[in-house]
C-alpha cells in the first residue's frame, strides 16, 4: 500500500496540536494527530452541506409564498461559509448562485488558503478563484457579528458543536452563538451545521435560539461511506412548533 505523505502542518489559533496535510497518491487528507478531519475521497456529506441548505432555503420561501420559483435563481444571494476544509462547501455554493451571487468564506488557519490555492486546488474546481468569492482569514464569528446579513450561513468547523482543534469554535455553537448566527440571517434565511455525530443538546440549543432546526442523515460517498450529520436550521416567519422539535429526518445522498 501506498504511505501517507506529510505535505505541511500549521498551527491552529488558540489550539493544541498542529494540523497537517498528508497525500497519498491522488488522495489527500487533513489530520490533526491521529484524527481526520476530512479526506479528499469523502466529501459528499461537505457538498450537501450547501445543496440542503439552498433546498431548505427554497422551500421556506414557498412556506412564506413570497416566491415559489428555484431560489438558487434569485439575485444577490449572500452565503457565508464557516472553514474552507478542501473547498467542496464553497464549490457546491458556487453551483447553487447565478453570476450576482456571493460566497463568503471564513478560516482561520491561513495555511488552509495556501493549501486550497496550492495541492488541493484541483480536488473542488478551485472555487477560490471564483470572482464570486471572498476569503476572511480569520474567525468566521467576526462576519456574524458584523451588520452584513446573510441568505445562508454554512458551517463546517470542526466536528460539529464540539471543538476538536480549537476551543475557541466551541462559542459558535454556544446558545450565545447560535443567537448571532440567527441575527445574522436574512428572514427565511438557513443556517446549516456539519457535524461527525448527532448531538440532542445542539438541537434544543437551535430550538431555543429560535431556528425551525431538523436533523438529516449524510453520508461521506454519497449513498455510502461514514453517516454523518447536518442540521438546517431555518429563519422561518412563523413559531417552532414543539411537537416537531428534534425531528430526524434522512437523506440519500
Amino acid at each position: 500500500m501506498i504511505p501517507w505523505v506529510l505535505l505541511a502542518r500549521a498551527q491552529v489559533p488558540g489550539g493544541g496540536e498542529d494540523l497537517c496535510l498528508f497525500q497519498r497518491g491522488r488522495d489527500f487528507a487533513i489530520r490533526v494527530g491521529l484524527v481526520q478531519l476530512m479526506n479528499s475521497e469523502g466529501h459528499g456529506s461537505e457538498e450537501a452541506l450547501a445543496s440542503l441548505a439552498f433546498s431548505r432555503r427554497a422551500r421556506e420561501m414557498e412556506n412564506a409564498q413570497k416566491n415559489a420559483e428555484k431560489y438558487a435563481g434569485k439575485p444577490g444571494v449572500r452565503v457565508l461559509v464557516g472553514g474552507l476544509g478542501m473547498g467542496f462547501t464553497a464549490a457546491a455554493a458556487l453551483r447553487e448562485l447565478d453570476a450576482d451571487g456571493q460566497v463568503i468564506v471564513a478560516e482561520l488557519v491561513p495555511a488552509v488558503v495556501d493549501w486550497n490555492r496550492g495541492p488541493l486546488a484541483h480536488l473542488a474546481g478551485n472555487p477560490l478563484s471564483d470572482a464570486r468569492v471572498q476569503v476572511h482569514v480569520g474567525d468566521v464569528a467576526e462576519l456574524m457579528s458584523s451588520t452584513v446579513a446573510y441568505d445562508l450561513i454554512l458551517l463546517d468547523v470542526d466536528n460539529g458543536p464540539h471543538g476538536l482543534t480549537s476551543s475557541r469554535n466551541d462559542r459558535l455553537y454556544s446558545a450565545a452563538g447560535l443567537r448571532r448566527a440567527f441575527a445574522a440571517l436574512r428572514q427565511n434565511g438557513v443556517l446549516a451545521v456539519w457535524s461527525s455525530g448527532p448531538d440532542a443538546a445542539f438541537t434544543r440549543r437551535l430550538h431555543a435560539a429560535g431556528f425551525h432546526a431538523d436533523l438529516v442523515q449524510a453520508r461521506a460517498n454519497g449513498r455510502k461511506g461514514w453517516r454523518q450529520w447536518i442540521w438546517l436550521a431555518s429563519r422561518a416567519e412563523t413559531a417552532p412548533v414543539a411537537a416537531t422539535a428534534g425531528r430526524r429526518r434522512m437523506t440519500a445522498r
